[in-house]
């Protein structure tokens, strides 16, 4: 069945795009929490004229979203949490610490917008940072015992 995504679904696609889904999936999950509508020939000319009112507020967003990950890019985040004698931390670090850490430095970013692998030893990391479709930033995270 192809369906009209009206947000942005991580393995699925972004808003707007049409994609092929199985007609459970559809009928099941997106359309009850009005995640897709079906792409009949009404629906799609919709998205099309939308698409092209869209297209001036999407590239400022993009130009926003580059000017940020320049900001971001040099910076280096440093985490202190409770360790072991051994390294390991107790719990993990996870996206919602690296916003909150943020949000002190002045950048307002989501915690679902922000990817990083298990952190489960004091250490150095790399977390991915998702601003845009188009524009990912990776910044250091630093973990350190307090």
């Amino acid at each position: 069945m192809k369906i009209i995504l009206k947000e942005n679904m991580k393995n699925l696609g972004h808003q707007g795009d049409v994609v092929e889904v199985k007609n459970g999936y559809a009928n099941n999950y997106l359309f009850p929490r009005s995640l897709a509508v079906m792409a009949t020939a009404s629906n799609i000319k919709i998205q099309d004229e939308n698409n092209r009112q869209g297209v001036l507020k999407r590239e400022k967003m993009k130009t926003d979203a580059l000017a940020l990950a320049e900001q971001l890019k040099e910076m280096s985040i440093v985490i202190g949490t409770k360790a072991g004698a051994n390294g390991k931390i107790f719990g993990s670090i996870t996206p919602l610490q690296i916003s909150q850490v943020l949000k002190t430095k002045g950048f307002e970013i989501d915690r679902r917008k922000i990817e990083i692998s298990d952190v489960k030893m004091l250490g150095n990391y790399t977390a991915t940072l998702n601003l845009h479709r188009d524009v990912t930033v990776e910044v250091a995270v630093e973990v350190i015992a307090e």
